[in-house]
């Protein structure tokens, strides 16, 4: 349940065991604050990232250990921006929003 201009967000990062984290706020309260800097900090890296993708592809010289090196941190990245997505509720998955916080996260690479 929230109050009137509250809403449940899901925060850009996990608890201990894993699981998401999910706060009740008006966005102005002392975890909003800091959950925003690492969203905004998650999103510049996507974009540098993307940026570092498209010179090593068009990259001929690029070896497959930096290509799959390339690939584990954009996913990484891809699941940060995902989750994002989610807690602003534009997540592709059924529902999206914070409800969308129940599901399992999704498996890492190596089991991260």
């Amino acid at each position: 349940m929230t109050g009137r201009g509250t809403h449940v967000r899901l925060l850009p990062w996990a608890g201990a065991d894993g699981k998401h984290c999910l706060l009740v706020t008006d966005g102005t309260g002392v975890l909003s604050r800091p959950a925003d800097a690492v969203e905004h900090v998650q999103l510049e890296m996507a974009a540098g990232l993307l940026d570092h993708a498209a010179d090593m592809l068009a990259d001929t010289r690029a070896t497959p250990a930096q290509l799959r090196f390339l690939l584990a941190r954009m996913h990484e990245a891809l699941t940060d921006v995902h989750r994002i997505a989610d807690s602003r509720g534009a997540g592709a998955g059924a529902g999206g929003g914070p409800a969308a916080a129940t599901r399992s996260p999704r498996p890492t690479p190596g089991g991260r």
